[in-house]
C-alpha cells in the first residue's frame, strides 16, 4: 500500500488503482522529495501531476505544503481512486481532472512551479517531449522544476530546460529538469 511519507498527511494510506497504474515506491518518492526540496521550496508552490495515477506524487506535494496541485489522468477507474484519495488526504487545494494530458494541455495555460510527468514506459520519448513543449508554453512558471519518470534513463530535454541530474532505481529512473525560457 502507497501511504503520504511527510507533512500535513504524513501516514495516511492511499488507494493504488490495480492493474492500471504503476505507483511510484515510497522508497523513489522519499529520495525524489529530499532532492526536489533542495531546489524549490514547496510553500505555496503550484504543482501539476500528469498521468497522475494514484496521484501520490502530486499529493505528497500537498502534504508537504504545495498551495495547489492539480492531478491529471484519463482512465475513469484511476480518476475515481485519485478523488478517494485526495479525501483521504483531506488537504484543501487538491483537485482532480479526467482529461488526456495532451488535451488537457489544449486548454488555457496556467503556469506551475513544479510538475511531475510519469507516462506508461512504453510513451515514446518523442511524445514526452512534446509534452514538455507544449508545457513550455505557458504552462511553466520561469525556474519550474519538472520530474520525468521513466523506464530507461536518458531523455533528450528541449530547448529551455537545463538537465539537473538523473537518479535510478532499478528499473525506474527519475530525470529532473528546470526551466528558463530560451532567449
Amino acid at each position: 500500500m502507497t501511504r503520504i511519507i511527510a507533512g500535513e498527511a504524513r501516514g495516511r494510506r492511499l488507494k493504488v488503482p490495480g492493474s492500471l497504474t504503476r505507483p511510484t515506491s515510497d522508497r523513489v518518492r522519499e529520495s525524489l522529495f529530499a532532492s526536489l526540496e533542495t531546489v524549490v521550496d514547496l510553500d505555496g508552490t503550484h504543482v501539476l501531476d500528469l498521468f497522475a495515477g494514484s496521484g501520490a506524487l502530486g499529493l505528497e506535494a500537498r502534504s508537504r505544503g504545495a498551495g495547489q496541485v492539480t492531478l491529471v489522468d484519463r482512465a475513469p477507474a484511476v480518476t475515481r481512486s485519485i478523488k478517494e484519495n485526495i479525501a483521504t488526504v483531506g488537504l484543501a487545494g487538491v483537485r482532480c481532472e479526467q482529461a488526456d494530458v495532451r488535451s488537457f494541455l489544449r486548454r488555457p495555460a496556467q503556469p506551475h512551479d513544479v510538475v511531475f510527468i510519469d507516462p506508461p514506459y512504453d510513451v515514446p520519448d518523442q511524445q514526452v517531449q512534446q509534452i514538455l513543449r507544449v508545457l513550455a508554453d505557458g504552462w511553466l512558471a520561469p525556474g519550474a522544476v519538472v520530474v520525468v519518470e521513466r523506464g530507461a534513463a536518458g531523455l533528450e530535454w528541449p530547448d529551455g530546460f537545463t538537465d539537473q541530474w538523473t537518479r535510478s532505481f532499478g528499473g525506474t529512473h527519475l530525470l529532473r529538469a528546470v526551466w528558463y525560457r530560451p532567449d
